[in-house]
């Protein structure tokens, strides 16, 4: 009942200038205090905790981020980040090091990261679009850059 009006929300052009400063770290926050097995935003959208590690730093970087669960336990997820001009952090750390970590749902898991490119891509952008229409909006905030959509794949 709430997902229309967090979808309405998720598209304005204030959502966009607030959430970022808000709902990663409320996400970060639930996702500590219970031990992995809560994450704020995943209420509206399936969301995982995921662990790269810093392109210029080499340390460990945690981000909440929106994701659509494939059958394989892999995930697919956008660099929206909110439609704003620049990528997300985790999305170049993810480039640079494809090999990272998920918890999801209280699992953690090793992944590793794959940028999606072409008929790929367009293939996952129709499914994640479908699942959260909002990223067409994201497109439209975002016009000076393309959304990074990648794929990760467990690691065994």
């Amino acid at each position: 009942m709430l997902r229309p009006f967090v979808q309405w929300l998720s598209a304005t052009d204030a959502f966009a200038r607030i959430a970022p400063g808000i709902v990663p770290r409320m996400d970060r926050a639930a996702h500590r205090l219970t031990r992995g097995r809560v994450v704020l935003s995943d209420q509206m959208l399936p969301t995982l905790i995921l662990t790269t590690t810093g392109s210029k730093s080499g340390e460990p970087r945690v981000a909440p981020v929106s994701c659509l669960p494939e059958d394989d336990g892999g995930f697919l997820l956008v660099g929206s980040n909110f439609g704003r001009p620049n990528h997300p952090a985790w999305s170049g750390n993810l480039i640079a090091t494809p090999e990272a970590t998920v918890s999801f749902r209280g699992r953690v898991s090793p992944v590793t990261g794959h940028l999606l490119t072409g008929d790929e891509r367009a293939d996952a952008w129709a499914r994640l679009v479908g699942a959260w229409p909002v990223y067409d909006r994201y497109t439209e905030r975002a016009a000076d850059r393309e959304l990074r959509v990648f794929r990760l794949s467990p690691r065994l």
